[in-house]
């Protein structure tokens, strides 16, 4: 944070997610901590890097700086440029409810994933059950038995079997 301290172009801070940073966190999806993110403030993304300083500094020189945006769009490619002109042209009504649109299904995206992962977790659990209830199977069937009679006829035998 200190070596962006003086930037009049990126921005690096703390916040606290726990005392007055609270409705903050909430308005940007953060559910657990440490969470970076970065980008337009507007629409902050997940960092998913490295959390070593060298890969933070590596990310910040190339990420932290004035990014294509509309408050920017002399920094954006011709296709980008389209991409914004075509937004600003909605009314807001249209563009709200097409970011509610895309907001949907990224929750139906994290629905979808919670609901395979509970059926993972209910088929590793039912795959662990009939497993140690087959090895008790065989244990109760006489190994147990069977390695001690083993090991006696090897001892009995001079070690030879």
């Amino acid at each position: 944070m200190g070596e962006y301290a003086d930037s009049t172009t990126a921005l690096v801070a703390d916040v606290d997610c726990t005392a007055e940073g609270t409705p903050l966190c909430e308005l940007n999806g953060v559910q657990g901590f440490p969470t970076l993110k970065w980008g337009d403030p507007s629409a902050l993304e997940d960092y998913e890097g490295q959390r070593d300083y060298d890969s933070l500094k590596a990310f910040a020189v190339e990420n932290l700086k004035p990014m294509c945006s509309p408050a920017n769009i002399d920094l954006c490619d011709d296709e980008k440029k389209a991409e914004i002109e075509r937004f600003l042209a909605m009314s807001e009504a249209d563009l709200e409810l097409a970011v509610d649109e895309k907001s949907d299904l990224i929750k139906k995206a994290e629905a979808d994933f919670e609901h395979a992962v509970e059926g993972l977790q209910a088929t590793y659990e039912k795959l662990i059950a009939e497993k140690d209830q087959t090895i008790t199977g065989i244990k109760q069937s006489g190994l147990g038995l069977m390695k001690s009679v083993l090991a006696f006829k090897a001892h009995s035998n001079g070690g030879e079997l």
